[in-house]
């Protein structure tokens, strides 16, 4: 099959790698029809290159259709048509039942201290085979893939594979009051939802903060109260003008969206391109120990929200040189409120919005829509914010 492979600092092919088959009988083959490039996918093409290993598949936003299943998976059938989260979870283990799947016992990454395997995110989350392929291995698909009816375009389910349920999480985290305020770091992909599922969940204002023209566009077309980034001198003056807005205190809730590529300090950029410079076995030792954030966001973050306001952080982080041990914090979940999505907690409650009515505007959420084989430009498009490009789906 084709499949997206890295290769090195951004450095990402299209190669014929062996087709994907059944292993053990939790197993499902899906034949992919749609996969997302996902900011957090950057983080591999620029960021996190020593615990990558050149033939690495790329990908975690996937759907399409089941070719395959193992003996275990009772509830799919060929020709099912599924969307299949990002973190690979057993449904059963305590921290499943718990309904914190991105912490699974079963399939966690214990050897690098590390939760729930990922599909195509490094050495770190287990070195699954990703998405962006033309087929996937489903690990405990008896639990993982969610079934979406015939109909609808991909567009209006691919999303529940990441950029839903990592908003709709990054909403519940920050706790908003009925009516009460909210500003979003970052209007990317996931920043950009947070925004609209704060507003269908009820939300009184919504700030959202950026640089980069198409995004702050898009949310203030569907009523986000913009802050253009470029317009202020400093980031007092960002913070005085939200503030203004908020009868002085702050927003009640914020959420970084922005994470480690946050514009932001260089000496943090210097550390990261040089870890990712040395030889592998080096690269990796440096970054485990001494990697370091770019936390411009997360500093603003902290100053922008209002006395015993809530944080929510969505925004990947990895350092562990911080001045807080954000890998830690990021990975265990642990409050401020933080993690990866916990996809198939939420998923329920999200599929009831993906209507023809589409109050959350997914079914025109991608600019751009590629075929696999023009991946490599995709991902130097998106990393580079070239051609209004905020969302990217790919069909093999």
């Amino acid at each position: 099959m084709r499949a997206l492979t890295w290769q090195g600092k951004r450095d990402v092919r299209v190669e014929n790698v062996p087709d994907p088959r059944i292993e053990e009988p939790t197993d499902a083959i899906i034949r992919i029809t749609s996969t997302g490039l996902c900011g957090s996918d950057l983080h591999l093409y620029e960021v996190l290159a020593p615990f990558m290993t050149p033939g690495d598949i790329l990908g975690h936003e996937p759907m399409g259709i089941v070719e395959e299943v193992g003996a275990a998976v009772p509830d799919l059938q060929v020709g099912d048509r599924v969307v299949v989260p990002f973190q690979i979870a057993c449904g059963n283990c305590w921290m499943c039942l718990t309904g914190l799947p991105t912490q699974c016992e079963t399939t966690e990454v214990s050897a690098e201290g590390m939760g729930a395997a990922l599909f195509g995110y490094t050495r770190l989350y287990g070195a699954v085979p990703g998405a962006q392929a033309e087929y996937l291995r489903v690990p405990q698909a008896q639990y993982g893939p969610i079934k979406v009816p015939e109909g609808p375009s991909d567009d209006r389910f691919v999303y529940l594979s990441d950029v839903l349920p990592t908003a709709w999480q990054a909403v519940s985290y920050a706790g908003i009051p009925e009516g009460g305020s909210l500003a979003v770091l970052g209007l990317g992909p996931i920043g950009d939802m947070a925004c609209r599922v704060a507003q269908v969940r009820g939300a009184g204002r919504v700030f959202g903060v950026d640089l980069v023209p198409e995004r702050l566009n898009r949310a203030k077309e569907r009523g986000v109260e913009t802050f253009d980034l470029r317009s202020f001198d400093d980031e007092k003056e960002l913070l005085t003008a939200i503030r203004d807005q908020t009868d002085g205190r702050g927003p009640d809730a914020v959420i970084d969206a922005v994470g480690t590529e946050a514009h932001g300090s260089a000496a943090a950029r210097m550390v990261q391109n040089a870890s990712a410079l040395l030889p592998r076995k080096l690269s990796g030792a440096m970054a485990e120990r001494f990697s370091v954030d770019r936390l411009a966001a997360l500093h603003t973050a902290i100053e922008l929200v209002r006395r015993g306001g809530t944080l929510s952080i969505v925004g990947v982080y990895g350092g562990m040189a911080d001045p807080m041990p954000m890998l830690t914090l990021f990975d265990k979940q642990i409050q401020i409120r933080m993690g990866q999505a916990n996809v198939r907690r939420w998923s329920d409650e999200i599929i009831p919005y993906l209507t023809d009515e589409d109050p959350l505007g997914v079914d025109d959420f991608a600019t751009h829509r590629l075929p696999l084989s023009e991946a490599p430009e995709a991902y130097a498009m998106f990393q580079e914010k070239r051609d209004g490009a905020v969302k990217v789906l790919m069909q093999p």
